[in-house]
Protein backbone atom coordinates (compact mmCIF):
# COMPACT_ATOMS: atom_id res chain seq x y z
CA UNK A 1 0.00 0.00 0.00
CA UNK A 2 1.36 3.74 -1.25
CA UNK A 3 0.66 6.55 1.24
CA UNK A 4 0.57 10.18 0.93
CA UNK A 5 1.63 12.90 3.66
CA UNK A 6 -1.18 15.63 4.60
CA UNK A 7 0.09 18.87 6.22
CA UNK A 8 -1.93 19.00 9.46
CA UNK A 9 -1.03 15.18 10.52
CA UNK A 10 2.28 13.41 11.33
CA UNK A 11 0.27 9.83 10.71
CA UNK A 12 0.85 8.48 6.48
CA UNK A 13 -2.91 8.21 4.73
CA UNK A 14 -3.22 4.88 2.38
CA UNK A 15 -3.96 5.90 -0.88
CA UNK A 16 -7.23 3.61 -0.33
CA UNK A 17 -9.88 5.14 2.42
CA UNK A 18 -12.15 2.61 3.57
CA UNK A 19 -15.75 4.08 2.96
CA UNK A 20 -18.03 3.68 6.30
CA UNK A 21 -21.42 4.85 5.52
CA UNK A 22 -22.63 0.94 5.70
CA UNK A 23 -21.47 0.51 9.59
CA UNK A 24 -24.37 -0.26 11.72
CA UNK A 25 -24.35 -1.67 15.11
CA UNK A 26 -26.25 -5.13 13.76
CA UNK A 27 -23.35 -6.00 11.45
CA UNK A 28 -19.93 -5.28 13.61
CA UNK A 29 -18.89 -8.46 13.16
CA UNK A 30 -18.98 -8.16 9.16
CA UNK A 31 -17.43 -4.65 9.71
CA UNK A 32 -14.67 -5.88 12.20
CA UNK A 33 -14.07 -8.60 9.49
CA UNK A 34 -13.58 -5.84 6.79
CA UNK A 35 -11.50 -3.65 8.54
CA UNK A 36 -8.92 -6.62 10.01
CA UNK A 37 -8.91 -7.22 6.25
CA UNK A 38 -8.30 -3.54 5.17
CA UNK A 39 -5.11 -3.49 8.03
CA UNK A 40 -3.76 -6.30 6.72
CA UNK A 41 -3.60 -5.16 3.11
CA UNK A 42 -1.67 -1.94 4.46
CA UNK A 43 -4.94 0.70 5.11
CA UNK A 44 -5.21 2.98 7.78
CA UNK A 45 -7.44 5.70 6.98
CA UNK A 46 -11.41 5.54 7.47
CA UNK A 47 -13.49 7.70 6.20
CA UNK A 48 -17.01 8.65 7.63
CA UNK A 49 -19.42 11.68 8.85
CA UNK A 50 -21.36 12.98 11.53
CA UNK A 51 -24.74 12.10 9.51
CA UNK A 52 -23.66 8.49 8.55
CA UNK A 53 -26.59 5.99 9.45
CA UNK A 54 -27.38 8.59 12.16
CA UNK A 55 -24.40 8.50 13.89
CA UNK A 56 -24.18 4.77 13.73
CA UNK A 57 -20.75 4.36 11.37
CA UNK A 58 -18.30 6.70 14.10
CA UNK A 59 -20.26 4.82 16.82
CA UNK A 60 -19.34 1.46 15.02
CA UNK A 61 -15.74 2.65 14.90
CA UNK A 62 -15.49 3.76 18.05
CA UNK A 63 -15.94 -0.27 18.74
CA UNK A 64 -13.88 -1.14 16.14
CA UNK A 65 -10.92 0.65 17.82
CA UNK A 66 -11.71 -0.37 21.38
CA UNK A 67 -12.59 -4.07 20.35
CA UNK A 68 -8.87 -4.33 18.67
CA UNK A 69 -7.14 -2.05 20.82
CA UNK A 70 -5.76 -0.39 17.96
CA UNK A 71 -6.17 3.16 18.02
CA UNK A 72 -2.59 3.86 17.13
CA UNK A 73 -3.20 2.37 13.66
CA UNK A 74 -6.27 4.75 12.17
CA UNK A 75 -6.56 7.63 10.51
CA UNK A 76 -10.09 8.68 11.18
CA UNK A 77 -11.48 11.12 8.21
CA UNK A 78 -15.02 12.62 9.73
CA UNK A 79 -16.82 15.30 8.37
CA UNK A 80 -19.62 17.74 10.17
CA UNK A 81 -21.34 20.66 9.24
CA UNK A 82 -23.32 18.88 6.99
CA UNK A 83 -27.20 20.59 6.13
CA UNK A 84 -30.23 19.80 8.25
CA UNK A 85 -34.06 19.89 7.26
CA UNK A 86 -33.76 23.34 8.34
CA UNK A 87 -31.02 24.27 5.82
CA UNK A 88 -26.80 25.13 6.14
CA UNK A 89 -25.08 24.17 8.90
CA UNK A 90 -21.62 26.05 8.33
CA UNK A 91 -21.45 27.49 11.53
CA UNK A 92 -19.17 27.96 14.20
CA UNK A 93 -21.84 26.50 16.47
CA UNK A 94 -22.62 23.88 14.27
CA UNK A 95 -18.77 23.20 13.59
CA UNK A 96 -18.23 23.21 17.49
CA UNK A 97 -21.39 20.43 18.79
CA UNK A 98 -20.22 18.04 15.11
CA UNK A 99 -17.09 17.58 16.34
CA UNK A 100 -17.72 16.94 20.21
CA UNK A 101 -20.40 14.87 18.83
CA UNK A 102 -17.61 12.50 16.50
CA UNK A 103 -15.74 12.75 19.44
CA UNK A 104 -17.70 11.09 21.39
CA UNK A 105 -18.95 8.44 18.60
CA UNK A 106 -15.40 7.43 18.03
CA UNK A 107 -14.35 7.25 21.82
CA UNK A 108 -11.31 9.60 20.73
CA UNK A 109 -10.03 12.61 21.86
CA UNK A 110 -8.47 13.29 18.23
CA UNK A 111 -9.43 13.30 14.59
CA UNK A 112 -6.59 13.87 12.12
CA UNK A 113 -8.47 14.85 8.99
CA UNK A 114 -11.83 16.69 9.91
CA UNK A 115 -14.00 17.66 6.56
CA UNK A 116 -16.75 20.30 6.41
CA UNK A 117 -19.36 18.03 4.77
CA UNK A 118 -21.35 21.17 2.77
CA UNK A 119 -20.33 24.92 1.86
CA UNK A 120 -22.23 27.60 2.73
CA UNK A 121 -21.21 30.91 0.58
CA UNK A 122 -23.20 33.13 2.32
CA UNK A 123 -20.86 32.30 5.26
CA UNK A 124 -17.43 34.32 4.78
CA UNK A 125 -14.35 32.20 5.15
CA UNK A 126 -12.86 33.90 7.91
CA UNK A 127 -15.28 32.61 10.15
CA UNK A 128 -15.36 29.02 9.01
CA UNK A 129 -10.98 29.19 9.05
CA UNK A 130 -11.65 31.34 12.71
CA UNK A 131 -13.58 28.88 14.23
CA UNK A 132 -11.61 25.29 12.98
CA UNK A 133 -8.28 26.90 13.91
CA UNK A 134 -9.64 26.77 18.07
CA UNK A 135 -10.22 23.42 17.64
CA UNK A 136 -7.14 22.70 15.76
CA UNK A 137 -5.81 24.95 18.59
CA UNK A 138 -7.04 22.67 21.54
CA UNK A 139 -6.10 19.38 19.51
CA UNK A 140 -9.50 17.81 18.66
CA UNK A 141 -8.38 17.74 15.32
CA UNK A 142 -5.62 18.19 13.05
CA UNK A 143 -5.73 18.71 9.49
CA UNK A 144 -8.84 20.27 7.83
CA UNK A 145 -10.46 19.81 4.56
CA UNK A 146 -13.65 20.77 2.62
CA UNK A 147 -15.98 17.84 1.08
CA UNK A 148 -18.04 19.28 -1.90
CA UNK A 149 -16.14 22.90 -1.96
CA UNK A 150 -15.26 24.04 -4.93
CA UNK A 151 -11.63 25.21 -5.43
CA UNK A 152 -12.44 28.83 -5.65
CA UNK A 153 -13.71 28.87 -1.73
CA UNK A 154 -10.48 26.76 -0.95
CA UNK A 155 -8.01 29.13 -2.36
CA UNK A 156 -10.19 32.05 -0.95
CA UNK A 157 -10.04 29.95 2.64
CA UNK A 158 -6.22 29.23 2.32
CA UNK A 159 -5.74 33.04 1.55
CA UNK A 160 -7.53 34.42 4.04
CA UNK A 161 -5.48 31.96 6.37
CA UNK A 162 -1.72 32.47 5.32
CA UNK A 163 -2.53 36.21 5.75
CA UNK A 164 -3.60 36.04 9.39
CA UNK A 165 -0.90 33.00 9.97
CA UNK A 166 -3.87 30.57 10.81
CA UNK A 167 -3.91 26.76 9.30
CA UNK A 168 -5.96 26.45 5.78
CA UNK A 169 -7.55 23.55 4.18
CA UNK A 170 -4.86 20.53 3.29
CA UNK A 171 -7.13 18.90 1.42
CA UNK A 172 -10.00 18.41 -0.52
CA UNK A 173 -12.88 15.66 -0.80
CA UNK A 174 -15.13 16.06 -3.87
CA UNK A 175 -16.07 13.51 -6.32
CA UNK A 176 -13.58 12.29 -9.08
CA UNK A 177 -14.19 9.64 -11.02
CA UNK A 178 -13.66 8.62 -14.39
CA UNK A 179 -17.16 8.78 -15.46
CA UNK A 180 -18.06 12.32 -15.72
CA UNK A 181 -21.54 13.18 -13.91
CA UNK A 182 -24.57 14.77 -15.64
CA UNK A 183 -25.65 16.19 -12.32
CA UNK A 184 -24.86 15.96 -8.86
CA UNK A 185 -25.22 12.54 -7.30
CA UNK A 186 -26.99 14.65 -3.94
CA UNK A 187 -28.01 18.17 -4.11
CA UNK A 188 -24.95 20.19 -2.88
CA UNK A 189 -22.10 17.56 -3.85
CA UNK A 190 -19.14 18.80 -6.14
CA UNK A 191 -17.07 16.68 -8.44
CA UNK A 192 -14.05 17.59 -9.79
CA UNK A 193 -14.11 19.11 -13.69
CA UNK A 194 -11.15 19.82 -15.66
CA UNK A 195 -10.54 23.28 -13.51
CA UNK A 196 -10.22 21.51 -10.28
CA UNK A 197 -7.89 19.05 -10.95
CA UNK A 198 -5.85 22.12 -13.08
CA UNK A 199 -5.73 23.70 -9.69
CA UNK A 200 -4.89 21.03 -7.71
CA UNK A 201 -2.18 19.81 -9.98
CA UNK A 202 -0.81 23.57 -9.29
CA UNK A 203 -1.20 23.51 -5.84
CA UNK A 204 -0.58 20.11 -5.44
CA UNK A 205 -3.13 19.73 -2.97
CA UNK A 206 -4.30 16.43 -1.73
CA UNK A 207 -7.60 15.11 -3.55
CA UNK A 208 -9.53 12.44 -1.36
CA UNK A 209 -12.16 11.18 -3.75
CA UNK A 210 -15.58 9.53 -3.06
CA UNK A 211 -17.57 7.38 -5.32
CA UNK A 212 -14.39 7.40 -7.44
CA UNK A 213 -15.01 4.11 -9.01
CA UNK A 214 -18.49 5.79 -10.60
CA UNK A 215 -20.89 3.97 -8.05
CA UNK A 216 -19.77 1.06 -9.92
CA UNK A 217 -20.62 2.20 -13.69
CA UNK A 218 -17.24 0.54 -14.47
CA UNK A 219 -18.17 -3.33 -13.46
CA UNK A 220 -19.91 -3.89 -16.63
CA UNK A 221 -23.23 -3.93 -15.23
CA UNK A 222 -24.89 -1.26 -16.66
CA UNK A 223 -24.87 -0.58 -20.79
CA UNK A 224 -26.98 1.81 -22.75
CA UNK A 225 -30.21 -0.48 -22.52
CA UNK A 226 -30.21 -1.18 -18.65
CA UNK A 227 -32.24 1.44 -17.44
CA UNK A 228 -32.10 1.26 -13.55
CA UNK A 229 -31.08 1.91 -11.21
CA UNK A 230 -32.54 5.17 -11.81
CA UNK A 231 -29.84 7.62 -10.01
CA UNK A 232 -26.89 5.71 -11.56
CA UNK A 233 -28.82 6.57 -15.51
CA UNK A 234 -29.47 9.76 -14.26
CA UNK A 235 -25.91 10.65 -13.29
CA UNK A 236 -23.84 8.85 -15.43
CA UNK A 237 -25.29 7.62 -18.16
CA UNK A 238 -23.72 9.84 -21.42
CA UNK A 239 -22.57 9.25 -24.85
CA UNK A 240 -18.76 10.64 -23.45
CA UNK A 241 -19.15 8.01 -20.51
CA UNK A 242 -19.99 4.58 -22.62
CA UNK A 243 -16.70 5.51 -24.58
CA UNK A 244 -14.53 5.98 -21.61
CA UNK A 245 -16.48 2.67 -20.38
CA UNK A 246 -14.92 1.01 -23.90
CA UNK A 247 -11.26 2.48 -23.75
CA UNK A 248 -10.89 1.27 -19.77
CA UNK A 249 -12.45 -2.10 -20.99
CA UNK A 250 -10.21 -2.42 -24.30
CA UNK A 251 -7.02 -1.00 -21.76
CA UNK A 252 -7.98 -3.66 -19.02
CA UNK A 253 -7.72 -6.07 -22.13
CA UNK A 254 -3.85 -4.89 -23.02
CA UNK A 255 -2.60 -5.18 -19.07
CA UNK A 256 -4.80 -8.21 -18.11
CA UNK A 257 -7.25 -6.47 -15.63
CA UNK A 258 -10.43 -5.18 -15.13
CA UNK A 259 -11.96 -1.78 -16.20
CA UNK A 260 -13.30 -1.26 -12.77
CA UNK A 261 -9.54 -1.58 -11.45
CA UNK A 262 -8.07 0.74 -14.35
CA UNK A 263 -11.01 2.99 -13.24
CA UNK A 264 -9.77 3.53 -9.62
CA UNK A 265 -5.82 3.46 -11.48
CA UNK A 266 -7.18 6.76 -13.24
CA UNK A 267 -8.08 8.51 -9.69
CA UNK A 268 -4.42 7.27 -8.49
CA UNK A 269 -2.60 8.22 -11.41
CA UNK A 270 -3.45 12.02 -11.05
CA UNK A 271 -0.59 14.12 -11.39
CA UNK A 272 -1.57 15.32 -8.03
CA UNK A 273 -1.48 13.47 -4.61
CA UNK A 274 -4.76 11.51 -4.37
CA UNK A 275 -6.68 8.91 -2.59
CA UNK A 276 -9.80 6.78 -3.19
CA UNK A 277 -12.69 6.32 -1.21
CA UNK A 278 -13.64 2.84 -1.65
CA UNK A 279 -17.06 1.22 -0.57
CA UNK A 280 -15.82 -2.62 -0.81
CA UNK A 281 -17.52 -4.49 1.93
CA UNK A 282 -16.16 -8.31 0.95
CA UNK A 283 -13.00 -9.55 1.04
CA UNK A 284 -12.93 -10.04 -3.08
CA UNK A 285 -13.77 -6.32 -3.44
CA UNK A 286 -10.91 -5.34 -1.08
CA UNK A 287 -8.78 -7.34 -3.14
CA UNK A 288 -9.80 -6.08 -6.59
CA UNK A 289 -9.45 -2.32 -4.95
CA UNK A 290 -5.61 -3.40 -3.66
CA UNK A 291 -5.17 -4.66 -7.80
CA UNK A 292 -6.14 -1.01 -9.05
CA UNK A 293 -4.46 0.88 -6.99
CA UNK A 294 -0.96 -0.75 -8.13
CA UNK A 295 -1.82 0.11 -11.90
CA UNK A 296 0.59 2.40 -12.96
CA UNK A 297 -1.14 4.71 -15.53
CA UNK A 298 0.71 7.11 -18.05
CA UNK A 299 -0.47 10.57 -18.43
CA UNK A 300 -0.93 9.72 -22.24
CA UNK A 301 -3.37 6.95 -21.08
CA UNK A 302 -4.89 9.12 -18.22
CA UNK A 303 -5.77 11.74 -21.25
CA UNK A 304 -7.10 8.98 -23.82
CA UNK A 305 -9.47 7.67 -21.05
CA UNK A 306 -10.69 10.85 -20.77
CA UNK A 307 -10.88 11.39 -23.64
CA UNK A 308 -9.13 14.45 -24.69
CA UNK A 309 -6.59 12.84 -27.19
CA UNK A 310 -6.88 10.26 -29.73
CA UNK A 311 -4.04 7.80 -29.11
CA UNK A 312 -3.03 6.14 -25.36
CA UNK A 313 0.76 6.46 -26.69
CA UNK A 314 3.03 9.22 -27.58
CA UNK A 315 4.22 7.58 -30.96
Amino acid sequence: MEYISIKGTDRPVSRLIKGTDYFRHNNIETVCENLDAFLEIGGNTLDSANVYCGGESEEVIGRYMRLRGNRDQIVILTKGAHHNAEGPRVNKAAIADDINTSLERLQTDHIELYGLHRDDPDVPVRVIIDALNEHIAAGRIGAIGGSNWTWQRLQEANAYAATNGLAGFTFNSPNLSLAKVNEPFWSGCVSADTDTCEWHEQEQMPLLSWSSQARGFFTGRFSPEVREPADIVRVFYNDANWERLRRAEQLAAEKQVTAIQIALAYVINQPFPTCALIGAQNLQELLSCHTGAQIELTRDELDWLDLTRESKSSE
